[in-house]
């Protein structure tokens, strides 16, 4: 899109714009994000703010470091962003661990 924009392209450094490098409207990108949510048949409702909340909680019980989320979410410190998802993050590993606890002990009943 740049090179057919041309010298008209401004440069916002963001990856979804218009065709001319400016940043889509909010409405537009709700609009669309709703669009997609409905052909998909998933559930009601989905934020498109809650998706940024989703992939923060997922992408740091996977172990991806805090520094790196702050980066991706645009936080102004990885402490923020600890402070925010860390304890969704522990309940998600509570969870794991228990999961785990129910699949030891069913196969220690079997043995």
């Amino acid at each position: 899109m740049r090179i057919a924009c041309g010298p008209g392209w401004v440069d916002t450094g963001l990856v979804f714009t218009e065709a001319d490098g400016t940043p889509l409207h909010l409405a537009q990108v709700t609009d669309q994000f709703q669009r997609l949510i409905r052909e998909a048949d998933l559930p009601q409702p989905i934020r498109l703010h809650g998706v940024r909340h989703g992939v923060a909680t997922h992408a740091l019980a996977a172990g991806v470091d805090a520094r790196v989320v702050k980066e991706m979410l645009g936080h102004s410190s990885s402490t923020f962003t600890r402070d925010t998802y860390q304890s969704v993050v522990d309940e998600v590993k509570h969870q794991a661990a228990a999961a785990l606890a129910g699949v030891f002990n069913r196969a220690g009943a079997r043995v």
